[in-house]
């Protein structure tokens, strides 16, 4: 029996049948995986072995009952693309985008196959759904952000370094379109704070470096890094220059904070691995992609880098470290 006359098979049917059915047909279902940060990184590992694992805990065997194809480094529009074709020659019966460039790629080049996509912001404004609770097409999956984010980063900010008074706000368009309008209220909410705001879209490490000096130049200067796939990959240098400079930081991303950056606001992808996991089992026991709501954030971690608080010459208030979900020393 052939792959696609498989997935047929597939809907309409219960799952433990489902899963006897799969054992006699062609063997393993393959799933595509593109990460948006190199395999070494540790929330990659922990991002992947929790996926492995509750596929597992769901029935499917990575290297029997399904094969599990990664591409790493799929942080920009040329990488993304390159990792869509590749994965796609593989014939896979179910893709899983991770990050904006990665989704994006997908819902231009892949028109039957299932995909969902995980930590992606205003994915209807960006057109990949038509809605949350009814996608359409071929796409669902967990959304990363809401607009309001911004104005607890700037809350976080101001509390854990009150000398703050002008916030630069990076991120890299073409790796993270979504977040223009994200960045733009965060500037709108800055004066609530009684702080001043301003956007700062780059490209490169030449331009990360040349913002984040600038803005450490300013009296009471202040940073927040947009989790985007490209200063992502970057977390060394954007995380040194702001310790070099003195520079207090909020990202939205823990895995900025592990690598030892100040203070991070998010939601836990690690997690949601677990649950883009179930996804993969609903659709491959027979589920549309178009029929699954699109999940958005339910729980924000607040993450401290005590050391890195230290090395900037910065004292954690004993209340915001009792609201902290995880303190590094």
């Amino acid at each position: 029996m052939k792959r696609r006359e498989f997935l047929g098979v597939l809907s309409g049917t219960a799952a433990w049948p489902v899963v006897a059915r799969a054992q006699q047909a062609r063997m393993p279902l393959r799933i595509g995986v593109m990460m948006p940060e190199a395999e070494s990184v540790a929330e990659s590992v922990a991002r992947k072995a929790t996926f492995e694992q509750a596929l597992a805990q769901l029935g499917w065997n990575p290297r029997s009952t399904i094969a599990v194809d990664y591409r790493w480094v799929v942080n920009g529009p040329d990488s993304a693309a390159r990792a869509t074709e590749e994965l796609l020659a593989l014939e896979p019966d179910v893709i899983v985008a991770v990050a904006t460039p990665a989704a994006r790629a997908a819902y231009k080049a892949v028109h039957t196959i299932p995909v969902v996509f995980v930590a992606v912001s205003e994915p209807v404004s960006q057109g990949i759904v038509a809605s949350l609770a009814r996608p359409g097409g071929n796409l669902t999956g967990f959304s990363n952000l809401e607009m309001t984010v911004g104005a607890k980063w700037l809350e976080l900010l101001k509390e854990i370094a009150p000398s703050v008074k002008h916030v630069g706000i990076i991120f890299n368009p073409d790796s993270a379109p979504f977040a223009i309008p994200i960045a733009n209220a965060t500037v709108a909410a800055a004066p609530k704070f009684e702080l001043k705001a301003e956007s700062i879209p780059l490209r490169g490490p030449d331009q990360i470096e040349a913002a984040i000096v600038r803005v450490a130049a300013e009296t009471g200067g202040g940073l927040i890094c947009l989790p985007d796939p490209h200063t992502t990959n970057l977390v060394k240098l954007i995380v040194g220059l702001c310790e070099h400079h003195k520079l207090p930081a909020v990202y939205g991303l823990k895995l900025m904070v592990a690598e030892g950056g100040l203070l991070s606001y998010g939601t836990d992808l690690v997690e949601i691995f677990r649950d883009a996991a179930r996804y993969v089992d609903r659709i491959l026991k027979g589920e549309k992609p178009a029929d699954i709501p699109v999940q958005q954030p339910t729980k924000y971690e607040l993450v401290i880098n005590l050391k890195a608080a230290r090395a900037i010459g910065l004292t954690v208030a004993p209340t915001l470290l009792v609201r902290a979900d995880n303190v590094i020393e």
